[in-house]
C-alpha cells in the first residue's frame, strides 16, 4: 500500500525559489572560477619546473657531489648528493628538536594553562615569532652561536635556526587541533578514574592525530625550503658530509649559489634541484594526507 501523499502546503515549504537556484549556481560558479584562478599559477610553476628540471635528473645527478668546476664547459659539474643528504640531515634534526617541544607546549596551553597569564604570553610570543622573518632567525644564531662564541659553521646551528622556525607552527597548529578535542572526551576518561596524563596520551593526543600530522608536516616542508637561516649558520660545501658538527650544504643554499652562474649547465642543475625539492615537499604533504585520513578510520 502506497504512502500518502504529503499535504500541499508541507511540500511548498521545503521548496526552493528560482531566485536562491539562481544564486546557488552564481555562488558555485564563482568558487569555481576562483579555484581555477588560484590553481593555474601553480599549475604554470609546476609545468616549468618538469620542463627545465627533468633534463637534468640522471644517475649521476642524485650520486655524485657538486665539482665546483662551474666556468669550464667540458667539465663534470657534479650533482646534488651533498645537498639533498645534507637538507635531509638538518630537517631531521630540526625535527626532532621543534616537534616534541611544540606539541609539548601545545599540550600545556590546552590542558594545564587555560586563562593563565603565562599561557597568554606564550601565545602572543609564538604568535609574534610566527611573522618574524625566517632570516632574522638565521642572523641571531650567528651572533649568538657563531660571533658570540668564535666558533665556526656547523650543521647544527643552521638545524637550530630551522627549529626557532619550526616551532611557533607547530605549537599553533597543534593548540588548535587539540582544541577540537571535543571535551565530553576528557571528561568521560577522567570520570572512569583515568589519570589525567594518560587521558592526554590515550585519547587526547590521538583524536587530534590528524590535525597534528599535518601541522608538523607543514612545518617541515617550511624548514626544508629555507635558504636565509642556512646561509648564516650551516654555510656550504661540495662534499658530503654526516658531521653535524661542520660545513654542511643544504638544497635550498645550493640552488641559490647554482642559480646566479653563468655556465648554462649549472644552471640547469639549479633547475633539477629546485624541482627535487619541491617534489621532496609535495610528497611529504602527501604523506601528511594519507596518514590523516587513515588516523580518521582508527
Amino acid at each position: 500500500m502506497s504512502a500518502p501523499a504529503a499535504p500541499p502546503v508541507q511540500l511548498a515549504r521545503f521548496a526552493v525559489s528560482a531566485r536562491r537556484r539562481r544564486a546557488d549556481r552564481m555562488a558555485r560558479a564563482g568558487l569555481l572560477a576562483g579555484t581555477v584562478i588560484a590553481l593555474i599559477p601553480l599549475a604554470l610553476i609546476v609545468y616549468y619546473l618538469l620542463r627545465k628540471g627533468l633534463g637534468s635528473w640522471s644517475a649521476s645527478f642524485f650520486g655524485t657531489d657538486p665539482t665546483g668546476n662551474t666556468f669550464f664547459k667540458n667539465s663534470s659539474i657534479g650533482g646534488i648528493k651533498s645537498a639533498l643528504l645534507g637538507t635531509i640531515e638538518i630537517v631531521a634534526l630540526a625535527s626532532a628538536i621543534a616537534i616534541p617541544v611544540g606539541i609539548g607546549v601545545a599540550v600545556w596551553l590546552v590542558e594545564y594553562g587555560k586563562g593563565s597569564r603565562l599561557a597568554a604570553t606564550v601565545r602572543f610570543f609564538t604568535d609574534v615569532m610566527t611573522g618574524v622573518p625566517s632570516i632574522v632567525f638565521g642572523l641571531f644564531i650567528f651572533i649568538v652561536l657563531i660571533v658570540g662564541t668564535g666558533s665556526s659553521y656547523a650543521g647544527y646551528k643552521g638545524s637550530l635556526a630551522l627549529v626557532l622556525l619550526m616551532l611557533p607552527i607547530v605549537i599553533r597548529s597543534a593548540e588548535v587541533a587539540l582544541m577540537y578535542v571535543p571535551d565530553s572526551l576528557r571528561e568521560s576518561a577522567l570520570a572512569l578514574g583515568s589519570p589525567r596524563w594518560r587521558m592526554i596520551f590515550r585519547i587526547v593526543l590521538p583524536s587530534a592525530r590528524p590535525g597534528l600530522v599535518t601541522g608538523v608536516l607543514l612545518a617541515v616542508a617550511r624548514a626544508a625550503g629555507e635558504t636565509a637561516p642556512l646561509l648564516f649558520t650551516a654555510a656550504a660545501t661540495l662534499k658530503t658530509n654526516f658531521n653535524l658538527g661542520g660545513f654542511m650544504n643544504s638544497l635550498p643554499v645550493q640552488i641559490y649559489s647554482d642559480v646566479t652562474s653563468p655556465t648554462t649547465a649549472v644552471v640547469n642543475r639549479a633547475w633539477g634541484a629546485a624541482l627535487t625539492l619541491v617534489l621532496l615537499v609535495g610528497a611529504l604533504n602527501l604523506i601528511a594526507r594519507l596518514v590523516a585520513r587513515r588516523s580518521r578510520f582508527t
